[in-house]
């Protein structure tokens, strides 16, 4: 799965090579308050990163991830299970989400989309702020780990 999430970086360059260094440090700072479990850092992250993306295609991607990442984190704050916040990328949004899967394949939404979230974020971060390439780099494990749970279901075994 390294290869893949290689493949599936290269293929983000180009959607978002016009996010400067700033934005993209919001996008990280989101991440990484979420892994860390700083739940109340992550909303605020991921509140003030939703303003930065305006636009729609690559950017609304951005912005559904951004509200899925909070949505999770205030369930998380709050001690309580994380139920299906109603939040998924639409059709057109999908095209830059790393898991497809057929919707028989799914057997937790509310899961796959966050975990596409984080993928996303993690990527487009990864891709655009240079500052946070050290510590979002420390994760790539964590994320290869994602992709690995989705394997049988994208057809990869």
């Amino acid at each position: 799965m390294e290869q893949y999430l290689t493949d599936y970086t290269g293929r983000m360059r180009s959607p978002y090579a016009a996010i400067p260094p700033a934005p993209a440090h919001a996008l990280a700072s989101a991440f990484l308050a979420f892994r860390y479990g700083m739940y109340e850092n992550a909303i605020r992250e991921c509140t003030q990163a939703l303003a930065l993306f305006p636009g729609e295609g690559p950017a609304s991607a951005l912005r559904k991830a951004l509200l899925i990442i909070r949505g999770h984190a205030a369930y998380r704050l709050n001690a309580q299970e994380t139920g299906d916040l109603g939040l998924g990328f639409s059709p057109a949004e999908q095209v830059y989400a790393a898991i497809t899967i057929p919707p028989e394949a799914v057997d937790d939404a509310a899961t796959l989309a966050l975990d596409n979230a984080l993928i996303l974020v993690w990527v487009v971060a990864l891709n655009r702020s240079a500052d946070d390439e050290e510590a979002l780099e420390e994760h790539r494990e964590m994320i290869v780990g994602m992709l690995s749970d989705y394997r049988k279901a994208m057809g990869m075994e």
